[in-house]
């Protein structure tokens, strides 16, 4: 184990070093980290091909064919490669989607190619390197200026979903905005020591998982994340596609998913021009929850991250709303703190439902009231949702027991609403705890949450100066 975390930190160290470098010499660190997986891929096949085993890439665009240049014909050849395989079918094409060069300077290029050239990836166990390039993504994830954090779900949260959800090893599981495939790489953890047959273990390396996404950086990203851990070593789990306008008839017994939020890109095609019996809306996040409703098997479990403004604003979500609640089992809901993500302020949920029955009672757990972190001083680990994980009673849910009494424990995080209460609102915003407390912030704490409240006030204002047309005010 020492070993294996000094194997790890070293590399780790490699790469935020040689991070520094480019980053001086004016490269992001999306960018690096998108050129790092496609010179990692290379490199692995490389060692796969002098073990004996088949190479996935056309001659003249290996790692042998690269390596042993410089200066500019290196920039040149890689270029090409890049070209060709961006082009290519399968697991190549996925991982090598829409791939262009970042880095123009032929001796930062050569430095990336020299550090992965020190080391052995492929024949390195799948935990660890899937390890360090979770690590990797995760720092991507918090560097503010490339909003890359859009695409990363704490992982703290994702665990504790899927721990709930309870996905089996013989079940399909799908997000359709997956990121850096954070739910599936998860899910597959959770499924693949269910079971030790062989059909079942090949069921859920090639067909259980499913993702999707329509940013070509995030398919790469996801792709090579599940390459590590030795999923989809044929072809990609992966898909680039805009899920909202997807009309396969696809279902999945299991979805869990963190949707983009929000209002859909300008210039994206019309969701209800594709999906007509969508309700009709402009708000990504309700639109993706009549999706995920779309694609989920009757009998089928949900859980998925949405805003407030899902289960309180009027008009079509409201609609939507009532959909969800006559042909779905909205059993429970997880109330969210801010401080948890990357986006500055979010208040959210988790919703658990399952398809095929009207919502009864529901179920919720606050885990906001009072709750306070940051993403640098206070992050949320698991530990932080133990209490409601064990609360849920996942697989034998009629052992459920409130924390919450009227008289004995009015601040009781977990309480059940019944039918008759959640026909009598007009929302579903459950509030109930009261927690007068003094504020127990550190300065830091303070300064962090100011900087994160600015870093998001200067990020709207830019997007608002490019829908306005790049107007100076």
């Amino acid at each position: 184990m020492a070993n294996t975390q000094k194997t790890e930190s070293a590399l780790l160290s490699k790469v935020w070093n040689i991070a520094n470098v480019l980053s001086a010499a004016g490269v992001g660190f999306t960018d690096y980290i998108t050129q790092l997986t496609y010179i990692l891929f290379l490199k692995m096949d490389d060692e796969k091909e002098t073990m004996g085993l088949p190479s996935y890439l056309p001659e003249g665009c290996k790692w042998k064919d690269l390596s042993v240049l410089s200066g500019t014909d290196l920039v040149d050849k890689y270029e090409e490669i890049l070209k060709e395989l961006s082009e290519s079918e399968g697991l190549i094409g996925t991982i090598f989607t829409k791939a262009t060069n970042k880095i123009y300077r032929p001796v930062m290029l050569k430095k990336v190619i020299d550090m992965v050239s020190e080391d052995n990836w492929y024949m390195m166990e799948g935990d660890l390197k899937g390890a360090i390039y979770e690590k990797i993504l995760e720092k991507n994830g918090q560097d503010k200026k490339s909003g890359a954090g859009q695409y990363f779900t704490p992982r703290a949260l994702i665990s504790a979903i899927v721990d709930v959800v309870d996905p089996k090893i013989t079940e399909t599981v799908a997000d359709p905005c997956c990121g850096t495939a954070g739910f599936l790489l998860a899910a597959y953890e959770h499924m693949r020591t269910q079971s030790r047959d062989v059909e079942k273990q090949r069921f859920l390396k090639n067909n259980a998982l499913f993702g999707a996404d329509n940013t070509d950086l995030v398919v790469t990203l996801a792709s090579m994340n599940l390459y590590l851990h030795d999923i989809g070593v044929n072809k990609s789990p992966i898909i680039y596609q805009d899920s909202l306008i997807d009309t396969s008839d696809k279902l999945y017994q299991v979805v869990m998913t963190n949707p983009p939020f929000g209002t859909r890109p300008q210039g994206s095609v019309d969701v209800s021009a594709n999906r007509p019996e969508f309700i009709k809306t402009s708000d990504n996040q309700v639109n993706f929850l009549q999706h995920i409703m779309s694609i989920v098997k009757t009998g089928g479990r949900v859980g998925v991250v949405l805003p407030d403004s899902v289960l309180t604003d009027g008009g079509t979500t409201a609609k939507v709303r009532e959909k969800l609640l006559k042909d779905y089992n909205l059993h429970t809901i997880l109330r969210l703190p801010t401080g948890i993500f990357y986006a500055n302020g979010v208040k959210t949920n988790v919703l658990f439902f399952e398809k095929g029955e009207p919502t009864k009672d529901i179920w919720v757990y606050d885990y906001r009231t009072g709750v306070k972190h940051t993403m640098a001083t206070k992050p949320m680990t698991r530990e932080h949702l133990q209490d409601f994980v064990d609360c849920y009673c996942s697989g034998h849910m009629e052992d459920r027991k409130e924390t919450y009494d009227t008289d004995t424990n009015p601040n009781g995080r977990w309480r059940r609403f019944s039918e008759e209460d959640v026909k009598a609102r007009e929302d579903l915003n459950f509030k109930w705890l009261d927690f007068t407390e003094e504020d127990d912030r550190s300065v830091a704490d303070i300064l962090d949450e100011m900087q994160d409240e600015a870093d998001g006030i200067s990020a709207a204002v830019a997007q608002l100066k490019e829908l306005l047309g790049g107007i100076e005010f």
